[in-house]
């Protein structure tokens, strides 16, 4: 799983290095057209425009690869960080979107804990009480329909996404002991700087680097979701706390409860489409579990390796999925057990202005800040690509979006809808319909029913 090929890039100096052996390593993936191995793109100011043409002829084949990583945010963020600056410009993917220094990393980038933000949201509103199911998740902060203003819940949220931090950190910390004394991976040691000379194993702190992240889930139903209660109850008056909080518990199934939904899917900004209003709220939200996450070191700090710190990352991979079958409602409209967005995408459907639009909002994030991945999926159907100038079209928005609005990642799905629901109802004609799923490409037969309508349900861009 996740085993992740890194081609383009710079060399050490800063000049582009593309070479002859990128380009085999393109042919070679475009020709086999396997799920494995990832397949991610160093993207740069000084790319080469040839090689980068055949980046895109690549996407065109449909299924999923290459992913683009930007070096203009990633290596100074690691300088940022304590990695040397002769490593921070030999860094490669691993796993999906997250990134590492290869042969002197430690034992994981991401993955140990997830944060559902919207779900944690219900909690903050619900005084501490998870709805789902119903066991006490954090102290009280306060009851939604109780509050005074928005602030209120800000104030709430800030104290229980802090709370629930804190507890994913003690999670992890007993796993890793309990990794580090049964599990102690010799072999990956032994091929891992400074294990050998250290004598530690990369889970006693033998790496030369060591820094981690869990993953926060639902970054979009997130910001959705405030904007929808700032505005429409705290501010506009049109749905009382009280009606809304119903409509929610009643997952917008009586009359009343679908008027509101539409108000909630109609009348507020959705993120994805360069709204400052809502964009910068999910930033404000974001901002206590960045803050927060960066005072816990992991088992390995002080024990050798540079870092040994945690901070914040969006792969979700695809337990967006499974993240939203365990969460009820949610104030942007979203039904009960219903996908959360992926990464750090929007909802579907939200994004109204254009992939342009898209980029302008991700790139409000504090990408330098969220080191373990932001995590783009978009989508676009084969037809939009067949031209030239279209395809110019694309390469001039991924630089604009990597150099000028300093965007960390994206990857694109160049498949129509129409392809993607004929293989739900005649999977025997489609056995090799490769999509991607999040930081992955997968065989589409493979996915579940509700992972398969989640691809099939992101929007689908046009230039």
């Amino acid at each position: 799983m996740y085993q992740n090929v890194t081609i383009g890039g710079q060399t050490t100096d800063g000049c582009d290095a593309v070479n002859e052996l990128s380009f085999l390593v393109l042919q070679s993936v475009a020709q086999t057209r396997l799920t494995q191995p990832n397949l991610t793109v160093r993207y740069h100011e000084g790319i080469d425009k040839r090689f980068l043409d055949e980046c895109i002829e690549v996407m065109r084949l449909g299924f999923g690869m290459p992913a683009f990583n930007n070096d203009e945010v990633i290596i100074p963020s690691f300088i940022n960080w304590g990695v040397a600056e002769k490593d921070a410009y030999n860094y490669s993917a691993i796993g999906c979107v997250e990134t590492a220094v290869p042969g002197k990393w430690g034992y994981r980038c991401t993955g140990m804990s997830y944060l559902n933000f919207p779900r944690l949201l219900l909690v903050a509103m619900n005084d501490g009480v998870d709805l789902t199911t119903g066991r006490r998740f954090t102290k009280g902060y306060g009851r939604f329909t109780e509050m005074g203003s928005y602030d209120e819940l800000l104030a709430a949220w800030d104290k229980t996404i802090r709370e629930m931090t804190r507890y994913s950190v003690i999670v992890e910390n007993a796993i890793d002991k309990a990794s580090e004394r049964d599990v102690p991976d010799v072999l990956c040691s032994a091929l891992t700087d400074d294990c050998i000379a250290r004598g530690k194993t990369i889970k006693e702190g033998g790496s030369v680097y060591d820094f981690i992240s869990g993953l926060q889930v639902g970054i979009a139903n997130m910001a959705d979701s405030l904007a929808a209660i700032k505005k429409l109850v705290f501010e506009e008056g049109k749905v009382t706390q009280q009606e809304l909080w119903d409509a929610i518990l009643d997952d917008f199934s009586s009359p009343e409860g679908q008027r509101i939904q539409r108000m909630l899917v109609t009348g507020a900004p959705k993120y994805g489409n360069d709204d400052d209003y809502v964009d910068d709220l999910v930033v404000e939200a974001y901002e206590p579990y960045i803050d927060e996450i960066r005072k816990y070191p992991n088992t390995r700090h002080g024990r050798g390796p540079i870092g040994g710190i945690r901070y914040a990352g969006t792969s979700s991979i695809s337990a967006n999925v499974g993240q939203g079958r365990g969460t009820i409602a949610t104030p942007d409209g979203r039904h009960a057990h219903e996908p959360l967005a992926e990464g750090c995408s929007p909802a579907h459907n939200a994004d109204r202005q254009g992939p342009t639009a898209v980029f302008k909002s991700v790139s409000k994030l504090p990408t330098e800040k969220i080191t373990g991945g932001v995590l783009l999926n978009q989508k676009m159907t084969p037809t939009m690509l067949e031209r030239k100038e279209n395809r110019q079209k694309l390469e001039m928005m991924l630089g604009t979006f990597f150099n000028r609005l300093h965007g960390y990642h994206v990857q694109y799905n160049i498949v129509s809808r129409d392809t993607l629901v004929d293989a739900q109802v005649h999977p025997e004609a489609h056995k090799d319909l490769i999509v991607r799923v999040a930081g992955y490409s997968a065989f589409f037969n493979v996915l579940s029913r509700a992972t398969q309508d989640d691809i099939i349900g992101r929007t689908e861009q046009t230039i």
